[in-house]
């Protein structure tokens, strides 16, 4: 059950540092974005993800959260 944990959490530091990017690329110029959403313009194709942003982080918590009571720690 650990590792399927800690791929949960690296998955979760992963999509983080997206979402994150996105955000820093456009407020300091480095992508394009005209309609002013927070989102580069070359990644309008999958907005999707970027709509559904609460709902990946509360599904990713409540499965950190759930997995985290089976977690076993080696003393």
């Amino acid at each position: 059950m650990n590792y399927i944990f800690y791929s949960i959490l690296v998955l979760t530091a992963i999509i983080s540092i997206f979402f994150w990017y996105a955000t820093y690329s456009t407020k300091s110029g480095f992508a394009i974005d005209q309609n002013n959403n927070q989102i580069p313009d070359k990644w309008e194709k999958v907005k999707i993800i970027f709509k559904l942003k609460s709902l990946v982080y509360l599904t990713l918590g409540f499965l950190l959260g759930y997995l985290f009571h089976y977690l076993q720690f080696n003393t």
